[in-house]
């Protein structure tokens, strides 16, 4: 789970102020708020609770103009009919995007096996989450060959242009329309050609979406998202909608679709086979079951429905999802910072954490896990809702 990082960075910031700084703080006079700031984070609220998947960085300057960008038209109509209520004076600056410097390119499909998409618009920075290729992404800026894009399920990161193909509404429809192909190996290659030793187009991993050219005995013929040809062992791959109908998310099944992942490394960030982490791999597990979670642990505890939270493991059901962190107290809120999901067993359960693998709530068991257990707080059984979406009724690849 990625929250826990920004927790520890930011408690050994605070550890580190000195007496001078506090000094300073508590001697320098602060400007009064904007008499707008309470309409603004009014607005804030009301529709970008969650900054990871909304876009309103709205502030009100001193001299009551407002700045800043929202992906919300809705949003910013909302916060000036407010102010125009309150007989609040004020001059807008706030832009409305998909800025205009995309030229209409306001949408992306993932190019590469894997593009890496980070917190921020530069290569050092954090790793917010992947896009597997074929991926459809809104496009809302462009930032030094930087853009800010979002995922189908609506999450906000940057990713560099070597990473995405730019399209118009109309060539996004245009390949929408093209007949998908999956690659349903953990990891692999396209080809230039039918010959095995031929040279790489593409390493690929489990979800990579393509359009199907044609078939050969022993190869599919693919075009990939910037129209490079290439070319996949048929035993290595399925068209999308014969793999799609095929997609049964039971218990069984999402248990044997996780022991598929069983040692893959942990990656910050990571939501494929080169790499997950706590979140990610069971966005990955149900993702392969044709079911799009949302993406990080504090999100999907919010999914499905409420099975247990005073470890009642008989309760519980191979393919729930158990959540761990820190309980509610003395005024301060939960913090969700790890995930797993039940497999039965002995009291069983799989999780990334250093790497893919199990543990037990069996205090007998050899692999019995002490840690995750006394920070246990609850499991929930994922089920349909907006916040989460079912490919078998809603594919985001055709």
């Amino acid at each position: 789970m990625k929250n826990g990082l920004s927790i520890l960075l930011l408690g050994t910031l605070l550890a580190c102020t000195t007496t001078k700084n506090t000094v300073e703080t508590a001697t320098t006079s602060t400007p009064a708020p904007s008499p707008l700031t309470t309409h603004v984070e009014a607005v804030r609220k009301q529709f970008a609770p969650d900054k990871r998947t909304v876009l309103f960085d709205v502030t009100a300057k001193e001299n009551s103009v407002l700045t800043g960008e929202t992906i919300l038209p809705e949003a910013k109509a909302a916060l000036l009919s407010k102010l125009q209520a309150a007989n609040l004076a004020y001059t807008d600056s706030i832009t409305v995007l998909p800025e205009a410097e995309l030229e209409g390119n306001h949408y992306a499909v993932v190019r590469l096996s894997v593009a890496n998409l980070r917190s921020q618009p530069k290569h050092p920075a954090e790793l917010a989450t992947q896009a597997t290729m074929g991926t459809p992404l809104k496009v809302w800026k462009k930032e030094n060959g930087w853009y800010l894009v979002q995922t189908p399920d609506n999450y906000l990161a940057w990713v560099d242009a070597a990473g995405i193909q730019l399209m118009t509404k109309n060539e996004l429809d245009t390949w929408q329309k093209g007949e998908k192909l999956i690659y349903t190996n953990p990891y692999g290659f396209a080809l230039s050609n039918t010959d095995k030793q031929g040279a790489t187009v593409s390493d690929l991993v489990y979800g990579d979406v393509m359009v199907l050219k044609g078939k050969t005995k022993d190869y599919f013929e693919v075009s990939l998202p910037d129209e490079r040809v290439g070319y996949i062992p048929s035993s290595e791959a399925i068209p999308y909608k014969e793999w799609i109908t095929s997609r049964q998310p039971t218990g069984e099944n999402l248990v044997q679709t996780s022991k598929r992942l069983m040692g893959l490394p942990y990656l910050w960030g990571g939501t494929s086979f080169k790499g997950v982490d706590c979140s990610g791999f069971t966005k990955t597990v149900y993702f392969m079951n044709g079911i799009v979670l949302p993406r990080d642990a504090s999100q999907q505890v919010h999914v499905g429905e409420l099975v247990d939270t005073d470890k009642n493991w008989d309760k519980l059901r191979p393919g729930d999802l158990l959540f761990f962190g820190v309980p509610a107290k003395d005024g301060k809120p939960e913090r969700i910072v790890h995930v797993g999901m039940w497999i039965g067993g002995d009291k069983e359960f799989i999780h990334s954490a250093g790497l893919v693998r199990i543990s037990s709530m069996n205090p007998n068991a050899a692999n019995y896990d002490d840690y995750e257990n006394n920070r246990y707080l609850r499991t929930k059984r994922p089920a349909p809702g907006p916040n989460m979406l079912d490919l078998r009724a809603s594919s985001i690849y055709e």
